[in-house]
């Protein structure tokens, strides 16, 4: 159950102020419908996520230990620093075109903006690091939806009253640790080998 709890706790703290988050928010005040958006948003995550999960998994399977724990421990770091730079939405994110509707609009943005976010890459090194393609995708698309589902309902009064810049701090505290338990794993193991 920890690739669950860590998993759902450290993609819903990074989540806060990224680009999907915003994005959320331009969805609910263009659409102004927010159960198709809440449902894009969730069928996006668990397909973009699910599919990172299983690349952390495979990634983990094809390096084996020693070597995973260092590439995990230094990911995990790097990732500590990527999440203390504010995102926003690209110019060139796709465009949302209301032909789509508020459903398959959602589902599309979503999946591709998510391409390559700090949030996919923070789900590829759950996986690997928990080996459980299962927990780990329910566990960032609950952290997802825990983030995303607010700033639908609430829009931009609740994203402007979080400080941001605190929840990020906290996020790159998170991934600091997880950086150095794992690298910590690694150092133990050398000095059982001496």
């Amino acid at each position: 159950m920890d690739a669950l709890f860590i998993s759902a706790a450290i993609v819903a703290i990074a989540e806060i102020g990224d680009k999907t988050q915003l994005l959320a928010l331009v969805l609910a005040a263009r659409f102004r419908r927010p159960i198709p958006i809440i449902l894009g948003i969730l069928v996006a995550t668990l397909a973009n996520h699910g599919l990172a999960a299983w690349a952390g998994t495979a990634v983990a399977d094809w390096l084996g230990g020693e070597t995973m724990r260092w590439a995990l421990g230094l990911s995990f770091l790097a990732m500590a620093v990527w999440i203390l730079v504010p995102d926003k939405i690209d110019d060139d994110a796709p465009g949302i075109g209301e032909r789509f509707g508020p459903f398959l609009a959602t589902l599309v943005a979503f999946f591709l903006v998510e391409i390559g976010d700090k949030t996919q890459i923070a789900t590829v090194a759950l996986a690997a690091r928990f080996d459980d393609l299962l927990l780990v995708t329910l566990g960032t698309t609950l952290g997802m939806m825990a983030a995303n589902v607010p700033a639908v309902l609430l829009g931009e009064a609740a994203a402007t009253r979080i400080p941001l810049r605190l929840v990020h701090i906290v996020a790159a505290i998170l991934f600091a640790i997880m950086g150095i338990l794992t690298l910590s794993e690694v150092g133990a193991d050398l000095v059982r080998h001496l």
